[in-house]
């Protein structure tokens, strides 16, 4: 058994440029982000931790999230990674800032909103953003909004469920289409001529929403972004993996294994190694289950 939550931060060591990056959600959305930073960072070990005993995390409390972000991360920080993504909007925007004062020595990635690529492009000055009720409250969007959407509207589109349909694997049916169509109808009917997907999961659904949108939106899946940065701060940091072996990749879940593996191989086109976790009783601690 594996214990990380009351370890501190001067336990950790040195990060090590062979060490693996850690990348967690709530469940599967965060694989959006796994499968961008595979393709631009191919020798860079993973550890991705699915949450999946908690999805959604839309609905939380900052404070519940905070004790769950802080878990993963402590669990992944024992576990050697030397970077650390939070690849989930929710999840950054109630924890990050929090993520960061609790571990200064780590580089932690969160996902921003991506409000500013959106307001450099549009024509009409109106972008709709498609995100969860936790990350319109969160201080990280209205800051983001503050500094890069001046002259913009912004048209914000709760989208209960979504990330739900996405967890079953179900972005195809006609029960999803009448859902992206209710979220997306409203933004297009406002003149928005960008789309910012701010929830990793919704990526896996940018087919259908780009067909709903039509071809003169254009609609943004941040993951490219966040891949480039983290490929950036490793660098800079003198952590990027020169080892030459080849990257190997863990996806950790602490709810069902099947249902991560069946994800893996479908978003992610691999059979990665699956394997199981659990929270303790006061769900501040992870452990291999």
């Amino acid at each position: 058994m594996v214990s990380a939550a009351r370890m501190t931060p001067h336990a950790f060591t040195t990060p090590d440029a062979a060490g693996p990056v850690g990348i967690f959600d709530s469940g599967v959305g965060g694989l959006s982000v796994w499968r961008e930073i595979a393709r631009q960072c191919p020798a860079e070990h993973t550890i991705y931790v699915a949450d999946q005993a908690h999805v959604p995390y839309g609905p939380r409390d900052e404070v519940e999230l905070r004790r769950f972000c802080e878990g993963i991360t402590r669990f992944l920080l024992a576990s050697g990674c030397k970077a650390i993504v939070v690849a989930c909007n929710t999840a950054s925007a109630a924890a990050l800032k929090h993520l960061r004062e609790c571990f200064p020595h780590v580089a932690i990635l969160g996902m921003e909103p991506a409000v500013k690529p959106a307001a450099q492009i549009t024509r009409s000055r109106v972008v709709g953003v498609m995100a969860t009720p936790a990350t319109f409250a969160g201080k990280l969007f209205r800051a983001t909004a503050g500094r890069h959407a001046s002259g913009v509207t912004l048209v914000t589109q709760v989208c209960d469920g979504l990330a739900e349909q996405v967890e079953r694997g179900d972005t195809d049916s006609s029960a999803t289409e009448v859902m992206l169509r209710r979220f997306v109808e409203p933004m297009l009917a406002a003149g928005a001529d960008t789309i910012v997907l701010a929830c990793t999961h919704y990526p896996f659904a940018l087919d259908a929403i780009q067909r709903i949108a039509g071809p003169r939106v254009t609609v943004i899946d941040p993951a490219p972004a966040i891949a480039r940065h983290l490929g950036d701060v490793l660098g800079s940091r003198q952590l990027r993996n020169g080892s030459g072996s080849r990257a190997t990749h863990r996806f950790l879940t602490t709810g069902d294994p099947a249902s991560l593996r069946a994800a893996v191989h479908r978003w992610c086109g691999i059979d990665g190694e699956i394997g199981a976790l659990r929270w303790t009783e006061d769900d501040s601690e992870l452990v291999f289950a």
